[in-house]
Order: C-alpha cells, then structure tokens, then sequence
C-alpha cells in the first residue's frame, strides 16, 4: 500500500469531464513527476488530492485511509501541503509572518510556529529574507516563499504545482536542488511543472495525463522514449534532443 493511491477517480464539472478513471500510487519518499498539456486534468487531480475537490467517483488514499469529501484543513493537519501555481502572499505582512500562517497548522502557540517558520525557510534557502516585507519580493522569491508556506504546515506529502513556471535557467537550477532537498529531508513529493526537461532531471518517475486519463507511466527514460507521450505532450524536437 503506497502513502497515497488514486483508484478510478473521475471529476466531473457539469457536462466536462475533467479527469476520468485516473489511477496512480506514490510511495514513501518518492519524487513524482506530473506532466502533461495545458487543460490535461493536473491542477484537477491536485485539488482532489488536498482536498479542495471532491471526486466525483473513485477512491483517494492518504497512508491507508479515505479522505475524499474531508475539508482542505483536515488534509493538511492529516500531512498533505500544496503549492498554488499564482502566489499570493500577505503582501504587507515580512516572509516569516507568512510562513507563520502555515505552522499553525500545527503549532499551540506564537513561539512555536516562529520556530516552525524558520526551519522551513532554512530548508529552502530563504531565512536570510525572513524580515523582507513580501510585496518587495521577486517572481522566484515569492516562490521560494510558497514552497516555506507549504513546508510549515509539516506535511509528509508535498504536491508542487508548477513552482518554476516564470524562472529562468539560474533560478529553475535553484528550484531543482531545493525540492531534491525537501526530499532527503523525509518528504514526498509530486510535481507538476510545464518544462519537459527540468522534471525529467528531478524526478524518479514520470505519469503523463492527457485529456484527463492517464496516458504513460515510468522512468524518464521510458517516458522521453515513448510515442504516445511524444505525440501528445513532449513533441518530436524534445523525443530527438
């Protein structure tokens, strides 16, 4: 039994059908990679995951247990944290305030959640900006920000949602060697993120969702390799490099 496991599940909005029968398991400490075209069902099947949604049919998993139809806080206190792919920080508020917000999740009081805030923002690199007030903060700084947010809740499991989506090569580089370090810090991980490349040299395994089914799963190997992936998300420019 994985930590967590999607059986079957489908998401219907009205007439849309927005994922259908999709089945993936994610393991203790793995990095999973999640790609595929705009309007494939990836931002869908994360707001299930967390909560935000439920399914329509099917089954979602968290370490054994059913949380479909559970609230966005009760996954969060459960161990499951989601970045979103627009930040939106407390703009008037320094960074360590705003990552506050997110170790109350579990914190009893002030002193604790500061504590809390600190060591996420130590593990992605970013204490040395605890005190910048966030409407001063760049694109890949506000980023930065949201993966601490998302940390301070003290999640087991990690659902990253195009965190490199606006960076250039340095920043993404930066992004790429924090998230492998928020996994050998005892976290798992999926990530969905729009450059091919960058999540092909991350993760361990890669599931490819088109038209909200799922299409391919495995090695980033097997994934660059195969035809139906080409053909639907990576392109022959890609498959040939």
């Amino acid at each position: 039994m994985g930590m967590l496991e999607l059986r079957k599940v489908t998401k219907r909005f009205g007439g849309l059908v927005a994922v259908k029968d999709f089945h993936m398991t994610v393991e203790e400490g793995e990095l999973v990679g999640l790609i595929g075209p705009n309007g494939a069902g990836k931002t869908t099947l994360f707001n299930m995951c967390a909560c935000f949604y439920p399914p329509s049919s099917g089954e979602i998993l968290f370490q054994g247990h059913a949380i479909a139809g559970l609230k966005p806080y009760h996954a969060a206190g459960l161990g499951i944290s989601r970045t979103f792919q627009v930040t939106r920080p407390f703009l008037d508020d320094n960074v360590l305030k705003n990552v506050m917000v997110g170790a109350f999740c579990h914190a009893g009081d002030v002193r604790e959640a500061r504590k809390i805030a600190w060591q996420a923002l130590e593990t992605v690199e970013f204490s040395d900006r605890a005190h910048i007030t966030a409407s001063e903060l760049t694109v890949a700084e506000r980023k930065r920000l949201e993966l601490a947010r998302a940390l301070a809740t003290q999640p087991k499991l990690v659902l990253v949602d195009e965190v490199m989506a606006g960076l250039n090569p340095r920043e993404k580089n930066r992004v790429l060697d924090i998230l492998r370090h928020i996994r050998d810090t005892g976290h798992t991980l999926i990530v969905v993120e729009h450059d091919a490349r960058a999540i092909m040299s991350l993760c361990e395994r890669i599931v490819v969702i088109h038209r909200g089914e799922k299409l391919v799963e495995g090695s980033p190997q097997h994934v660059a390799h195969d035809p139906q992936a080409i053909a639907a998300y990576l392109g022959e420019d890609y498959a040939a490099a």
